[in-house]
Order: structure tokens, then sequence, then C-alpha cells
């Protein structure tokens, strides 16, 4: 456990400097930062080669945390997201205190609860949002696993966790999903 220990504060420290991290997920390696900081925001479009108008989603630790970052809190999806068991990204209308440049053209934002041993322990030790986006340049297939990411992206982050790059089962994106403004259930990725 010291490793896995060892990489939280690493990643804690990385995270408090603005600077970039490589890390293990509910679901593939992402590429991540602190979701209030514009400049670690930029930092990430630039390292995977991505126009910035194009939105990337945020981690959070309890259903209480995403409070803190949408505006409209009354939407049926709290209900929702208690039943599901698969990692789900959520698309929420009008985002709050997070990296303006993090946010959809719309002020939207997606917003998933990692349940990830590791992730949660991040997000509870760091105290804030995390942006997490597949490890790899855009446009380019999603790794699948560690083995899969490309040394653009490893050489390209400040902070690459060492905890569970061994892991060979190869993982899937998140489900993305968002409700209408009629109260619809929209699915965008199943």
């Amino acid at each position: 456990m010291f490793l896995f220990e060892e990489d939280i504060q690493s990643c804690v420290n990385a995270l408090k400097r603005g600077d970039l991290i490589l890390y293990p997920t509910d679901t593939v390696w992402g590429i991540g930062c602190d979701a209030t900081n514009e400049q670690a925001v930029a930092n990430i479009f630039t390292l995977k080669k991505r126009i910035d108008s194009k939105s990337m989603i945020v981690l959070v630790d309890s259903e209480q945390s995403i409070l803190n970052y949408v505006v409209d809190n009354s939407l049926p999806v709290f209900d929702y997201i208690k039943g599901i068991h698969k990692p789900t990204t959520v698309i929420y209308p009008h985002a709050k205190n997070l990296a303006k440049n993090l946010l959809a053209e719309d002020g939207s934002i997606g917003i998933r609860i990692c349940n990830d041993i590791f992730c949660k322990k991040l997000l509870q030790v760091f105290g804030k949002p995390i942006v997490s986006t597949s490890a790899n340049i855009s446009g380019y297939p999603t790794p699948l696993c560690f083995h899969d990411i490309s040394l653009d992206i490893i050489e390209g982050v400040n902070y690459v966790v060492k905890y569970n790059q061994d892991e060979i089962e190869l993982k899937q994106p998140s489900s993305v999903i968002k409700w209408d403004k009629e109260g619809n259930l929209i699915i965008i990725r199943p």
C-alpha cells in the first residue's frame, strides 16, 4: 500500500502546482489536472492537441460534491445515479466554480462520481474536482490500458501514477447521459 499512498501524495502535490497527471480511473487511464485551474486545463488541451471548444469531464468523490459545481440541483439525476453501477458521466446544464475553459460552449459540464479506490482517495485528499480526459492525442483511439498510452502523453505530463500500471484488464469509457429541458433522459454514449 506504500506505493498507493506515495502516488496519492505525489498527485496532490502536482495538482496543487497546476501540473498534469496521468492516472488510473474507474474507466480508462486519464490525463488530469485541478478542474478549477484554467492554465492547467489549457495545458491539457495543448498536450492532447485538442480544440479548446471541446469540453472535458471532471471527477468528484460524492453526490454532495456535485452540488458545489452545478447551478441546478433539482434535476432527477440524483435519484438516477443512486441506482447505476456502470461508471456514468452526467452532463449538467449550468456549471459553477470550475475553470471557464473546461465548460462546453453552452456552460454545461460532464461530471462523474468516481468510486475507484485510487481515484476516490485522490479526490478526497485533494479536496477539489479533477479533470479526467482519455490519455490520447485527440483523434487517436482511446487507450484501454496503461501499456496502450503513447510516449507523447507519458512524457507530456508532470507525474505518472505507478499504481495499477500492470493491470491488463481492458477498460472502457464511461456512459454519458443528460436530461433535456422537458426532463427526459438522453443517452449520449451507452
